[in-house]
């Protein structure tokens, strides 16, 4: 591979490496992934994003493929996907408002704003609605309902807590949420995150027997009905500092616990995103701004050398 333009960007922390796939192509975006995103021998990132041609009769102007720091790919992306639109907008590569993006997903609609120098700052995802049905997480474990939504649900809990132990498990209440946003999480409650060592629950639960595609680990405190604060344990990445996806999945939880509004602010690590569910089939509306940090060349030769 020769060298190759790239772009990091995040969202409220969350950093990934983005190609602008249009015109360069790469062939092992998986060992790439790996490459750029360590952050001590490559660019530091959560990750690679490409951002590429849709496939023809999505309706889409552009497409997102995703890949986490360790190679693999994962569905979706909910901070990826925000700056996806900003990479798209800013470089001309599209113009619609909203901006139809392919994903691992589906096919989701940004709407999205400027700021006061003109490029894309802030944008509006509408994410979808989630998937509740166990089978479809996808989670298998005794006790659970392959049809059925898993909610509050204590034995599967138990199970964690047995896996992680006493110790590691700590404050974390005695009953585990699981919702898809197209990709997997696991949604725990507890009075305080900081006093979770996600280092430790992490790991464990991420790989757990009852999750066949490993699932995102999200630990959730309640502030008021209207707000949340929360740390995440990412599929493939490790501890990151947001993950948009994953602050929907905590929005359905609250709402189908009964222990949020139907519209909420979660504080991450890295900064606040807003979501909106009504319930039932209705889609979840994340909104959060896009941020380009740097642009650069990836020099593999040179790459090669320091590894």
């Amino acid at each position: 591979m020769s060298a190759l333009p790239f772009t990091k960007m995040h969202g409220l922390g969350n950093d990934y490496v983005y190609v602008d796939g249009f015109v360069h192509q790469v062939d092992d975006p998986a060992s790439l992934a790996r490459q750029v995103s360590d952050r001590h021998r490559g660019i530091g990132s959560d990750g690679l994003i490409l951002v590429m041609p849709p496939d023809h009769g999505t309706g889409a102007q552009v497409r997102m493929r995703m890949f986490n720091a360790d190679g693999s790919e994962s569905e979706m992306c909910g901070n990826g996907v925000r700056c996806v639109c900003k990479f798209a907008i800013d470089r001309g590569l599209a113009t619609a408002n909203p901006l139809r993006v392919q994903t691992g997903r589906g096919v989701l609609s940004l709407a999205w704003t400027t700021g006061e120098d003109g490029p894309v700052d802030s944008v509006r995802v509408d994410m979808g609605a989630p998937i509740l049905a166990s089978a479809r997480i996808p989670a298998s474990h005794a006790g659970l309902d392959a049809d059925a939504p898993v909610v509050g649900h204590r034995a599967l809990a138990a199970a964690l807590r047995s896996a992680v132990g006493d110790a590691g498990w700590g404050a974390i209440e005695p009953v585990a949420t699981l919702v898809s946003m197209g990709n997997p999480h696991l949604v725990l409650w507890c009075p305080g995150v900081e006093s979770i060592d996600l280092s430790q629950v992490g790991p464990v639960l991420e790989r757990h027997a009852a999750f066949p595609s490993r699932i995102n680990v999200h630990v959730v405190q309640v502030i008021d009905r209207g707000n949340v604060r929360m740390r995440t344990w990412e599929r493939g990445s490790g501890i990151t500092q947001a993950c948009g996806t994953g602050a929907c999945a905590v929005a359905v939880a609250g709402v189908l616990e009964g222990r949020t509004r139907d519209s909420i602010r979660a504080q991450l690590p890295g900064g606040t995103l807003v979501l909106e569910w009504a319930g039932g089939e209705s889609s979840v509306f994340m909104t959060g701004p896009a941020t380009t940090v740097f642009e650069g060349t990836w020099q593999p030769s040179l790459a090669a050398v320091s590894t």
